[in-house]
């Protein structure tokens, strides 16, 4: 199961994530002008990324049924999770774990 096409999805989800966390980290930031604030680094990166974790995903489904695409599309709450943590110091709650707890478990069923 495991091919160069899921490769793809999964680098896909880590692109996305990523960008969600530089994303964040713009809209952290106080900025002068609406240009600014919308033109900057952090947001151009994060949009440019989202731009290529699309053109991964495509290319992705190329090679595995659609089903599995949206498995592996949830790891990326699970991930986002623990970047949140690692880049910004947020509190992973019970709440929070519960949840991506259940994702993986999800994931674990689907594919047993």
């Amino acid at each position: 199961m495991v091919n160069k096409y899921f490769f793809l999805l999964v680098l896909s989800v880590a692109v996305a994530s990523f960008s969600q966390i530089l994303l964040k980290k713009s809209a952290q930031k106080t900025y002068t002008s609406v240009l600014r604030e919308y033109l900057n680094a952090y947001v151009v990166i994060g949009y440019g990324m989202m731009v290529l974790s699309t053109l991964l995903t495509v290319a992705g489904y190329a090679g595995v049924e659609y089903k599995n695409g949206a498995v592996i599309e949830s790891l990326g709450f699970v991930l986002v999770m623990f970047l949140s943590r690692f880049f910004f110091g947020e509190k992973i709650t019970k709440k929070k774990l519960l949840g991506n707890s259940l994702i993986l478990l999800g994931i674990l069923i689907f594919y047993s």
